[in-house]
C-alpha cells in the first residue's frame, strides 16, 4: 500500500527546518505522498527512514528498458489510469512475431525496417522482433536469431520456457538486451540466473491467474532479477481486458509491487480479430503487443492509433513558426497563413504540395492550437498574424502584399489588412479546397 502523508511525516526528523525547500516535514511530507519531491531533499533523515521512503515513492510500474542505442525502449514508468490525469509517457511497442522454423525468416523480418510511415511529422513503425523457438533447437533457434539480427537492429524477444535454447541464444546476442521469454513457476530460477548473468529484462508468464503471476514476479525478484515484465497468457478478449486494467489498477491505484512491471500482450486472433486484440493492448495498457500480421493496411490504422493514444492531450504537437517554402516559390508565389498545429500544418502543406503550385506557407505560433480553435482563444488574430507578417521576414522574398486566409476566419481579414497593410484574401474553408484555389489564383 502507499504511504500516506502522515506515514512518511512520522518517519521524517519532524524539525520543521527548512533545507528540504518546504516550509515544515508536514508540507514535505505531504509533496512526497504526492511523488512531488524526492527524499534526498531532507539532509537529515536517517538512513532506515531513507530506504523505506525511496521504496514508497519508486514509480507504481518499474521502468524497463530493451535494446541499446538509438533502437532502445522504454516501457512502464507510468503514474495514471488515464492520460487526462497527466499523461501516458512510453508508447506500446509493435512487436513482429517470426518462428525460428520459418522458412522464410529474412523476408518475414523485412517489414521491421522498411515499413516506417510518417503523419504530422513523427515517424511510425514496427519496433521489435519477438522470436519464438518452435523447434527446441538451441542450434536452429541461435541460427534464426543470428538471421533476425543480420536483417535488423530493432530489439528482441527470445521466446522460450527451455533455459538451454535461451542460453545458446544469448551468446549471439552479445549485449543488445533481449526480453527472455518466459519465467514460469517450473524454471524461474534458471530463467533468473540467465536474466541476471546476462543484465536483460525477464517476462514472467502467470496464464492462470494474477495470484499466480504476482507470485511468480516476486520470486523472480527476489532471485535477483529488478527488470520484469508481465505476461498474463493466452484470454478471450474480454478476459484480456478484465486482467489488463487489474493489473493497471493494483500497481496504481494500490502500489501493489509484485504487479507493478509492463505487461506483454499476445494476438491470438487473424485478420481483424488480431486487429481488435492490437487495438485493445494499445488502448488498456500492454507495454508490448506482439502480432503475426505485417500488411500496411492492418499496421498503419494500428500505428496510427497509437499515436493518437500517445499524444499528451495537455501538450498538442507543434511545428515550428516561422516561413515554409512548398514546391520551390519565387517572388511571385502566393503567401498563406496557418497554425502551428503539427495537423494543420501537414494537412495544409499536404494540399499546397498536391496544387504543385509554388508557395510560402507562414506558420503562426497558436501553442499548437488549430485554426478555429486557436481564433476562438485569441492565439490566431489579426495582431498577431500581423506581427508575425512584420517580423519574419516574408516581405523580403516576394514582390507583393497579398495574404491568403483560412476561409474559417474571414471575419479577421479586414483588422488584418489594417494592422499590416496587406491585401487580405480568403481562402477556401477547407484546405482540401487549395489545389483547386491555388491553381486558379495563379492562372493554371
Amino acid at each position: 500500500m502507499a504511504l500516506t502523508a502522515l506515514d512518511i511525516y512520522k518517519k521524517l526528523p519532524q524539525t520543521n527546518c527548512g533545507k528540504c525547500g518546504f516550509p515544515t516535514c508536514l508540507a514535505f511530507a505531504m509533496q512526497l505522498a504526492n511523488k512531488k519531491a524526492s527524499i534526498d531533499d531532507c539532509p537529515d533523515v536517517s538512513d532506515e527512514a531513507k530506504e523505506l521512503l525511496e521504496s514508497s515513492a519508486a514509480p507504481p510500474i518499474r521502468l524497463v528498458k530493451v535494446g541499446t542505442g538509438d533502437n532502445e525502449i522504454e516501457m512502464g514508468d507510468e503514474v495514471v489510469l488515464f492520460r487526462h490525469e497527466k499523461t501516458f509517457y512510453h508508447p506500446v511497442a509493435f512487436a513482429l512475431m517470426v518462428d525460428d522454423d520459418s522458412p522464410d525468416i529474412e523476408s518475414k523480418v523485412q517489414p521491421v525496417e522498411e515499413m516506417r510511415f510518417e503523419r504530422v511529422g513523427q515517424e511510425l513503425k514496427l519496433d521489435m522482433i519477438a522470436i519464438r523457438s518452435k523447434s527446441d533447437d538451441p542450434a536452429k533457434f541461435s541460427s534464426a536469431v543470428f538471421t533476425v539480427k543480420e536483417k535488423t537492429s530493432a530489439p528482441l524477444m527470445l521466446i522460450s520456457q527451455n533455459p538451454a535454447v535461451i542460453e545458446e541464444a544469448l551468446k549471439v546476442c552479445g549485449s543488445d538486451r533481449p526480453i527472455i521469454h518466459a519465467a514460469t513457476k517450473d524454471n524461474y530460477e534458471k530463467m533468473a540466473e540467465l536474466a541476471k548473468s546476462s543484465d536483460c529484462p525477464l517476462a514472467v508468464l502467470g496464464d492462470a491467474g494474477l495470484e499466480e503471476l504476482a507470485e511468480l514476479s516476486k520470486k523472480v525478484k527476489e532471485a535477483g532479477v529488478e527488470d520484469i515484465v508481465l505476461d498474463i497468457g493466452m484470454k478471450p478478449l474480454g478476459k484480456m481486458l478484465q486482467e489488463l486494467t487489474l493489473i493497471r489498477r493494483f500497481a496504481i491505484k494500490k502500489l501493489f509491487r509484485p504487479l507493478g512491471y509492463p505487461i506483454i500482450m499476445f494476438t491470438q486472433g487473424e485478420g481483424l480479430s488480431e486487429g481488435l486484440e492490437v487495438a485493445l493492448g494499445t488502448m488498456k495498457y500492454a507495454s508490448i503487443v506482439v502480432m503475426k500480421e505485417t500488411d500496411r493496411s492492418f499496421v498503419y490504422p494500428l500505428l496510427t492509433l497509437r499515436q493518437n493514444i500517445y499524444t499528451d492531450p495537455q501538450k498538442p504537437i507543434q511545428v515550428q513558426p516561422g516561413i515554409y517554402d512548398l514546391n520551390g516559390p519565387d517572388e511571385t508565389s502566393p503567401v498563406m497563413i496557418t497554425t502551428n498545429f503539427s495537423l494543420t500544418y501537414f494537412t495544409v502543406a499536404g494540399d499546397i504540395e498536391t496544387s504543385r503550385v509554388p508557395s510560402y506557407l507562414l506558420v503562426a505560433d497558436a501553442e499548437g492550437l488549430s485554426v478555429m480553435t486557436a481564433f476562438a482563444a485569441d492565439k490566431f488574430t489579426a495582431d498577431t498574424c500581423a506581427e508575425l507578417i512584420e517580423s519574419c521576414g516574408i516581405d523580403e522574398k516576394v514582390n507583393h502584399k497579398k495574404i491568403i486566409i483560412p476561409g474559417q476566419v474571414a471575419r479577421m481579414s479586414g483588422k488584418l489588412n489594417e494592422n499590416s497593410g496587406w491585401e487580405v484574401l480568403v481562402g477556401p474553408r477547407d484546405s482540401s479546397g487549395l489545389p483547386k484555389y491555388l491553381r486558379e489564383y495563379s492562372g493554371q
